[in-house]
């Protein structure tokens, strides 16, 4: 049962006598909790029951020779356990791989089903509380590569059975810190009862949807789910982007394109298409799906994750790669994939386990089974027999990789506002998306300069607080009161459970404050065991909200 143990010890040792030497200071990590996971036991093997031994006969009736019953192996306790922290979907994957890795290296297998990984991890893994592995996206490189907290993964012969633009997306400055499983990008839906061919250009788009409208049969040829992810393919199509890249495909923090000229004729095409009707001026991501969903659009452009709630609702759909404008419209690539502590013990067991019991077609083959997002190994990616998920797969190979950089975090807010005011009619494109760069620019130059006019506390409580939605940064209900002694306040009440906020000044994302003051930074969590107030009290001097729940 411990057979490979010694080896794997000894590969330990040599790995950090390497580390020893090669290896300086961890950076200090930014804290970015979310929500708090809940506290999950580990999942512990079951002892098994033995079997009971068979009555003896008396000796002076001879009966048949009673066979005894073969009492199963009981998987008996491992000296050495490694951890992996993953969501709801892909536990249970994981799950059934840890009698087959403690049966060949005498090593446990706990998967921890948590909220929010990234978040917690910033805080757990320093003080030595965090787990072996991590599941997440590919653009948590930034943060946590600079904070010290992974640790390269090297696929050694496996290398070549993932797909490349996975690869790179877990590529950081030319090191490799992740091993993918998965790709996710949006693609184009159109309704095949009201749309027989999909369109080929965008012009096409508005062609067919504005009869559509005219004639009746729907309320708006198409609607948008958001103003930034979910909107970036049709930027991409009038050559709008977010940030430039060097020769070897790096992002350039330096070139922000926010306020080019291909996002202002995106911007452009946007205002003039809400104006004649053709395109809904609702952003909501659950109405935008919804109005598809019930054939008042025709049009939606969505992602993997949209195909259960769109197949459920019985409405005839096809999916196909984004039509063409001035250039082809690229979505964002996401790439799934396992992250190896930096500060863990089992490092080197850890990537064992990645390479030698993840890494394999049957456990990529339930990945993705599981999680509905085209796989990145490569075999069971040319395999796919779901047509929805190979269109998925095809539009993902066109798709521009998610930043990865920490600067990202600064171009959220600003974006979103951006094209916000231009669908609401409040600002021209240009005033908007000029706006917009040169508030993203200051802010990654820390030189942002603001006069605070109004405080909000935007989280996940507001529809509970009396908002018409949560994350709202100008709901009323959740407007912070100025206090002579210069500390804005807010008590809401609300009903026992989780929950998550953040600040922000003057009723936008542009500036906002989240964990430990910082800008743009991670939410704020907080529970509550019971109904009752909460108190929120900001302090405009340190950026610090203090949050207290009644006892």
């Amino acid at each position: 049962m411990f057979k490979k143990l010694s080896t794997l010890l000894a590969l330990m040792l040599i790995g950090a006598l390497i580390l020893t030497a090669c290896g300086g200071e961890q950076a200090e990590p930014t804290a970015a909790p979310t929500e708090a996971p809940p506290a999950e036991e580990p999942a512990e093997e079951p002892a098994e029951e033995p079997a009971e031994e068979p009555a003896e006969e008396p000796a002076e009736e001879p009966t048949e020779e009673v066979m005894e019953e073969p009492t199963e192996e009981v998987m008996e306790e491992p000296d050495v356990t490694i951890t992996v922290w993953a969501d709801d979907t892909r536990t249970p994957v994981l799950l059934e791989l840890a009698a087959a890795f403690q049966a060949e290296y005498g090593v446990g297998l706990v998967v921890e089903q948590v909220a929010d990984i990234r978040d917690q991890f910033v805080i757990a893994a320093p003080a030595g509380e965090g787990p072996d592995i991590i599941i997440g996206a590919h653009d948590w490189l930034g943060q946590l590569v600079s904070s010290g907290l992974l640790e390269p993964i090297d696929l050694g012969e496996k290398s070549d059975a993932f797909l490349e633009p996975a690869v790179q997306g877990f590529t950081y400055e030319g090191t490799l810190y992740g091993m993918p499983y998965a790709i996710e990008n949006l693609a184009f839906f159109y309704n095949t009862d009201l749309v027989p061919e999909a369109p080929a250009t965008w012009e096409e788009v508005v062609e067919v949807g504005t009869a559509l409208v005219e004639s009746g049969e729907t309320t708006y040829g198409m609607a948008l789910t958001g103003t930034t992810y979910d909107a970036f393919p049709l930027q991409t199509a009038f050559g709008g982007y977010i940030f430039g890249q060097d020769a070897d495909g790096n992002y350039d923090a330096s070139d922000v394109g926010i306020g080019s000229d291909g996002m202002i004729a995106a911007g452009t095409w946007v205002q003039e298409n809400v104006e004649s009707g053709f395109l809904a001026d609702n952003i909501d991501w659950d109405t935008g799906h919804s109005l598809f969903e019930t054939g008042e659009t025709a049009f939606l452009m969505a992602g993997p994750w949209a195909l259960d709630r769109i197949r459920a609702a019985g409405i005839p759909y096809a999916i196909t790669t984004f039509p063409a404008a001035a250039q082809d419209g690229q979505s964002f690539l996401g790439v799934q994939g396992f992250m190896v502590n930096a500060l863990s013990d089992n490092a080197l067991l850890a990537q064992t386990f990645l390479t030698e019991f993840v890494a394999t077609e049957e456990t990529m083959q339930a990945l993705q089974d599981a999680g509905n997002r085209p796989a990145a190994f490569v075999s069971v990616y040319e395999a796919i027999d779901d047509p929805d998920l190979a269109i998925f797969g095809e539009a993902g190979l066109n798709a521009t990789l998610m930043p990865a950089i920490p600067e990202m975090g600064s171009v959220w807010g600003s974006w979103g506002d951006a094209f916000s005011l231009i669908i609401s009619g409040e600002s021209e494109p240009e005033e908007a998306l000029r706006t917009a760069q040169n508030q993203i620019t200051q802010l990654i130059s820390g030189q942002l300069d603001y006069e605070i006019e109004s405080v909000n506390v935007p989280g996940s409580f507001q529809a509970a607080a009396g908002c018409e939605a949560d994350w709202d940064p100008a709901c009323e209900a959740t407007t912070m009161t100025l206090g002579d002694d210069g500390l804005w306040t807010l008590t809401v009440e609300l009903p026992a459970g989780d929950y998550e906020a953040k600040v922000a000044i003057n009723g936008g994302w542009t500036v906002n404050f989240g964990l430990d003051a910082e800008l743009d930074g991670a939410n704020y969590t907080f529970s509550l065991a019971s109904d009752g107030p909460v108190t929120f009290t900001f302090d405009p001097t340190s950026n610090l909200l203090d949050i207290a729940v009644a006892e």
